[in-house]
């Protein structure tokens, strides 16, 4: 049985070690020449000339992510080496904020929760208490609430402090959304996995996991490799080149591109949700009529696809020789004017990857639910270096702006089901299911869309 799978992002390669395994003859067509999709490599340059990779937006895993980090280990990456394990933590500049004390890092959820609540710096006491009664109140209401709810109603009767320095900003992380606008649904169940569920390895699910190499190393290229040394029989990859036709067939599909077509059984479809719309509703329009029930079927998922909304994430890469931060990973405080300090995080790259000389001094400053141009954010980013980190030496590397990097993960939405129609389904990171616009989402949606043939 020939199975297609187009688009080699994360949901992609996952979709095809799956289907591998499983018996299938497996064509994994990528229109790019990087693994990856929305989490790659990106070449670039320093301001002294040096060539160095960074990603096309910087990402970072979870404890809970069980199903991406069992995948990794299946292809041959090792998790333990290719990221860097920290316990919970959101620390400022400062040196508040929340953050696991090293005696409880190794203490069972909740619990590690519980003592970087208890132990959190510049918290009052009745602040502390109030995370870990609300906390216990989601528990016993066993994470659900009702689907129109936002993550501020939920967290409404938690004081200030708590919701400026903990809510917004894992809620802006994981859902790309502010606490106004995000799902509380969505938002409790991310929660539910990381403070209450079991973490991979050893590691506690509430565990901080940053990527030590670039983004296709740390998967889609170990995956590729993989492919090759356990089904070199039958799996074929085929970078750079772009699938621009998908016609129903007797029994299966076909798909063309420039001067090729080829039929096929099954058809994985793992791109982003735009190009995956537009790609159904031409392939209806060119449908025979004896095919009206695939044809409805495919307008409809189009039509599902279409009505999602979407977020930009933006990432700023700055250099400066020797610059090297208290920690690999820090929170940034918003301004009353969110505009003048627009990033959440900053990462230190050099401290993520020592073993690279190339990325000493690199910081990545985040940017979730951004808004704006890329000049005018990475010239305010660069700025709020300065005011909040004391750099005012910083060089800008690269700025990436994903204007559709995720869906809009709002209260009650409705997203596109994995079926699309008889023999074609969908894989990607806003196709229905239980987590955000995440890696592990990516990753869950591939294997379950391979499982499904």
């Amino acid at each position: 049985m020939k199975l297609a799978i187009v688009g080699a992002g994360w949901a992609g390669v996952a979709a095809a070690v799956e289907a591998a395994d499983a018996g299938w003859d497996v064509t994994l067509f990528e229109a790019t020449r990087t693994l990856g999709g929305r989490a790659r490599a990106l070449p670039a340059q320093r301001p002294d000339g040096v060539a160095l990779t960074l990603d096309n937006g910087q990402h970072i895993l979870i404890g809970a992510y069980t199903e991406a980090l069992a995948l990794m280990q299946r292809v041959g990456v090792a998790p333990a080496s290719a990221l860097l394990c920290l316990p919970l933590a959101l620390p400022y500049p400062d040196g508040t904020g929340l953050q696991t004390p090293r005696w409880a890092a190794r203490w069972p959820a909740p619990l590690d929760a519980v003592a970087a609540i208890a132990t959190a710096k510049g918290w009052r006491w009745r602040e502390r208490w109030a995370l870990i009664r609300a906390s216990l109140a989601w528990q016993r209401a066993g994470f659900a609430c009702a689907p129109q709810l936002t993550v501020a109603s939920l967290c409404a009767t938690l004081p200030q402090r708590v919701m400026d320095e903990l809510i917004e900003p894992l809620c802006v992380s994981a859902l790309n959304l502010p606490a106004a606008q995000a799902s509380a649904q969505v938002f409790l169940r991310v929660m539910r996995d990381a403070l209450f569920g079991a973490g991979f390895g050893g590691w506690a699910a509430s565990s901080l996991l940053l990527p030590r190499n670039d983004l296709s190393a740390l998967l889609p290229n170990a995956a590729a490799q993989w492919l090759q040394a356990h089904h070199s029989g039958r799996t074929r990859l085929r970078l750079g080149t772009r699938v621009l036709g998908l016609e129903p067939q007797a029994g299966g599909w076909q798909l063309q591109g420039s001067g090729w077509q080829e039929g096929f059984d099954r058809v994985v479809w793992a791109t982003a949700a735009s190009p995956a719309a537009q790609a159904m509703r031409e392939a209806a329009a060119s449908a025979q009529a004896e095919e009206f029930d695939r044809t409805d079927a495919l307008r409809h998922w189009a039509d599902s696809a279409d009505a999602l909304a979407f977020t930009a994430i933006t990432t700023v890469y700055a250099w400066a020789t020797g610059v090297r931060l208290a920690s690999p990973m820090l929170a940034l405080r918003a301004e009353p004017d969110a505009q003048a300090a627009p990033a959440q995080f900053v990462f230190d790259r050099g401290q993520l990857a020592p073993h690279d000389a190339t990325a000493q001094g690199v910081l990545a400053f985040v940017i979730s639910a951004s808004e704006g141009e890329r000049d005018g954010l990475q010239a305010r980013v660069l700025q709020q270096a300065a005011q909040q980190l004391g750099l005012s030496n910083l060089q800008a590397l690269q700025t990436v702006v994903d204007k559709r990097a995720t869906f809009a993960c709002t209260p009650g939405l409705q997203r596109p089901a994995q079926a699309i129609a008889p023999g074609l389904w969908a894989a990607g990171d806003y196709v229905n299911g239980p987590y955000p616009a995440t890696l592990e989402g990516a990753v869950r949606s591939g294997l379950a869309a391979a499982r499904l043939l």
